[in-house]
């Protein structure tokens, strides 16, 4: 009886020991993922930083625009005002 209580609790360190194998390689992929996720949202980060660059320097261009319009309206009221 004792010999069949042995193979029974080899047989569960068998399967506990290839349990904690498996769960260190679902450790390590999941180590895996979470560094490429990372590189990811750091190459995401890098994307947004340059469209925010182009909507700064366009929003510049768009306010140029519209003060030089502006001025224009504005000259071209006081002349007309000016020349009546």
């Amino acid at each position: 009886m004792a010999s069949g209580l042995l193979a029974r609790v080899v047989r569960v360190e068998a399967q506990v020991e290839g349990h904690s194998e498996n769960m260190n390689g679902i450790r390590e992929t999941l180590s895996t993922m979470d560094a490429r996720i990372d590189r990811r949202f750091e190459a995401v980060d890098r994307r947004f930083e340059a469209i925010a660059g182009r909507l700064d320097r366009q929003f510049l261009w768009m306010v140029g625009l519209q003060v030089t319009t502006l001025v224009t309206v504005i000259g071209a009221i006081v002349t007309a005002v000016l020349t009546r």
